[in-house]
């Protein structure tokens, strides 16, 4: 017969093993840190991040908890996300990727001036180049959650710009290296600076204006801090790409069950959400420029191949310096160019 010691003993070992299998009424919990240098408010953070982490909080039935620090409140620079996902001071990050340059080199590629013409169909491509190409090389040091890019880069600037020309003389903040590139090869000098400095360069003429998609501008005060914007028939001037990434040992330890809750609501399609939704908060954030009376001039024609034969030889170097590094740069292009065009999302 079984002692009532034994009886308790016996029921322990049943409530522990409900717990441990995921399953039963003490299932762990988990609170992940989410990182980044943008207000709360701004589009991507609201429109975007939010709306990934509550459906991650919601299907995992509240398991998995995720406490968001806009601005950099957990410190550091924007430069630093990246390491502060690797070093585990951060869970989950998002980021530029071109705030470390030549860091990722297989990500420029999307970087490329006149590029793309569809954020959507960049993000799905530079989703699936990720998984061929930079999961296990350039970001084997962290679980990538998403990848995508913004809509068309857009100059902002104290004065009008139409031609190449017109940028002769004037300092313009750029958001990553291949970026700089284009400046300098327009007759700009290029000043590297994460976005959060840039009201403050800009109001204090440190800058003459700086290159960004609409969708940002309203978070940063553009439109009130310059009165002329300079934006491209076609394929937008630029684009940069964003990850958002998640420390690898956090990723690991996490019951195979939320593991897949995190899964479910990564990858591909996320990229393309990501990717069409920031490029869709362009337009509001266009009209606020436009109701301020400000200065939009749309490059077409001509015009813009007098720019694109300016920065062609960008393509040339960067073919180059990723050959470099032992990587076929033209095959690259290739390959986004004929994803972007299968794309029919």
């Amino acid at each position: 017969m079984q002692t009532p010691l034994k009886s308790i003993g016996g029921a322990a070992l049943v409530w522990t093993a409900l717990a441990m299998s995921g399953t039963g009424a003490f299932a762990q919990e988990v609170t992940l840190r989410l990182h980044h240098f943008l207000p709360a408010q701004s589009n991507v953070p609201a429109l975007i991040l939010d709306v990934w982490a509550d459906r991650i909080q919601e299907e995992s039935d509240g398991r998995i908890k995720i406490d968001r620090f806009p601005s950099m409140q957990l410190g550091g620079t924007p430069p630093e996300l990246i390491d502060q996902a690797i070093d585990g001071i951060a869970d989950i990050v998002w980021t530029v990727v071109g705030y470390t340059p030549g860091r990722f080199p297989t990500t420029e590629v999307f970087e490329l001036p006149f590029f793309v013409k569809d954020a959507r169909a960049a993000s799905s491509a530079y989703w699936q180049m990720f998984e061929r190409h930079m999961k296990d090389s350039d970001f084997a040091d962290v679980q990538v959650l998403g990848t995508w890019v913004h809509g068309p880069g857009v100059l902002h600037t104290t004065q009008p710009v139409v031609s190449p020309g017109d940028l002769k003389g004037m300092k313009i903040r750029g958001g990553s290296r291949l970026v700089n590139e284009l400046l300098d090869g327009v007759g700009a000098t290029p000043v590297g600076m994460p976005l959060p400095a840039v009201p403050e360069a800009l109001s204090r003429g440190v800058i003459n204006g700086t290159t960004v998609p609409w969708e940002v501008t309203q978070a940063v005060k553009i439109p009130e801090l310059v009165s002329n914007h300079t934006e491209f028939e076609d394929a937008g001037l630029y684009t940069l790409t964003f990850v958002l990434a998640m420390n690898k040992t956090r990723y690991d330890t996490l019951p195979p069950d939320l593991q897949a809750v995190i899964d479910e609501n990564s990858g591909l399609e996320f990229s393309i959400f990501a990717g069409g939704t920031q490029a869709a908060a362009d337009a509001p954030a266009r009209r606020i420029a436009v109701d301020r009376g400000n200065t939009i001039v749309t490059v077409s024609g001509e015009q813009a191949d007098e720019w694109r034969d300016q920065v062609a030889p960008i393509y040339t170097s960067w073919v180059e310096y990723m050959r470099g590094r032992g990587i076929d740069g033209q095959a690259l292009i290739d390959e986004a160019r004929r994803l972007m065009a299968e794309f029919d999302g």
